[in-house]
């Protein structure tokens, strides 16, 4: 297949959890024999940070404008078996009338951020990046969440035919590193800071981090403010690339995932950086939601934490306890989580919509 995207950004981590999933996704896709051509505006923010800069056998296009490269993405489109629009793309609404006008490729959404685009329709905020006829148009919505907000989608955005495509890791990134002096510590935490995940930050991190003053606590991401609540046992990675990132959790004795609170209320929602922790065979504690035990088993792949007790009960485990904890968990995410396992099951889920959407042409010809 020639598969054609208009994404947020692939060619920077900084500040985003896209670019990761992305490119361990179209690594797979490639790898499989499949060509990748995939559309990011220019923006400055991420041309500063930029850590990838072609695909590689496939197609990078940067463009400053949409106008610039309009009939660049109408000639992709014309020989492509696919097309996929996705959350946050800055110009989704301008690719989305070019894709649902033609008839070649497969019209595909994919929504990387679910719990936030049905968080916005509950308080009638405008999603700039669904246009006002909703998403009845596409052949095939992928969903990163699963549950009801799969139903929601159908009811609220007239999604027809809509499936689940969940967070994977790419094995080749994520793996086993030597640890790193600057970055060892008794509990890390990656992510770019967010108002809705500092309650959950404070319960899990910053107050374990006062009540034992004797552990060292790290922080690695973008965005946290000035009065960010630091105390002197909390150290700070201001940006953490992602080939930094097996050596940082790989330091770490414990590694702490906080899913952002619109995606922990969906539930069925997992961070991508629960995946790349496992992959690096960090031991994780993890924040709790409906559904996490599908990805994951509590107690017996990572840890489940609500409060800092469980917490300070996990720092206080013994390492071989961890560590077989540890083990699990990676042998878990290369079966199933896998940037190549969801390769594969997005092409099954192309080929069955579009073998559908043949039998529905042939039979509205008959």
């Amino acid at each position: 297949m020639k598969i054609v995207i208009f994404g947020l950004t692939i060619s920077s981590s900084w500040g985003n959890g896209h670019a990761t999933l992305w490119r361990g996704l179209c690594k797979a896709l490639i790898r499989m024999g499949h060509q990748v051509v995939f559309y990011e505006r220019d923006v400055p923010y991420y041309a500063n940070m930029r850590d990838l800069h072609e695909i590689r056998d496939g197609r990078l296009e940067l463009y400053a404008e949409w106008d610039d490269i309009r009939q660049r993405a109408l000639s992709d489109i014309g020989e492509a078996d696919v097309a996929i629009i996705t959350s946050y793309c800055p110009d989704s609404i301008a690719a989305t009338d070019i894709v649902l006008a033609q008839d070649r490729s497969l019209k595909v959404f994919y929504d990387l951020d679910t719990p936030i685009t049905l968080s916005r329709l509950s308080s009638g905020e405008q999603v700039p990046y669904i246009g006002p006829s909703g998403l009845s148009g596409f052949d095939l919505v992928l969903s990163y969440t699963g549950g009801r907000a799969l139903d929601e989608f159908r009811t609220r955005l007239g999604a027809g035919n809509i499936a689940p495509l969940y967070g994977h890791v790419d094995p080749d990134l994520h793996r086993p590193a030597e640890p790193v002096a600057h970055y060892r510590c008794d509990l890390s935490y990656i992510g770019t800071y967010s108002e809705d995940r500092q309650r959950t930050l404070e319960a899990l991190l910053l107050s374990p981090a006062r009540l034992q003053q004797d552990r060292r606590f790290l922080i690695a991401g973008a965005q946290y403010p000035q009065d960010f609540p630091w105390s002197r046992n909390i150290y700070f990675v201001r940006h953490l690339p992602p080939a930094e990132h097996p050596a940082f959790f790989c330091s770490s004795r414990l590694t702490l995932n906080i899913t952002r609170r619109a995606m922990a209320e969906m539930g069925w929602c997992p961070s991508g950086r629960l995946f790349e922790a496992a992959a690096c065979g960090a031991p994780i504690i993890s924040d709790v939601w409906e559904g996490l035990d599908a990805f994951f088993k509590p107690r017996g792949e990572i840890i489940p934490a609500e409060n800092a007790s469980d917490v300070a009960a996990a720092l206080d485990a013994g390492d071989d306890e961890l560590l077989s904890l540890a083990r699990r968990a990676r042998e878990r995410v290369l079966d199933e989580h896998s940037s190549s396992r969801r390769a594969s099951e997005l092409i099954e889920l192309l080929e069955r919509a579009s073998s559908s959407l043949s039998g529905v042409r042939v039979a509205e010809e008959a």
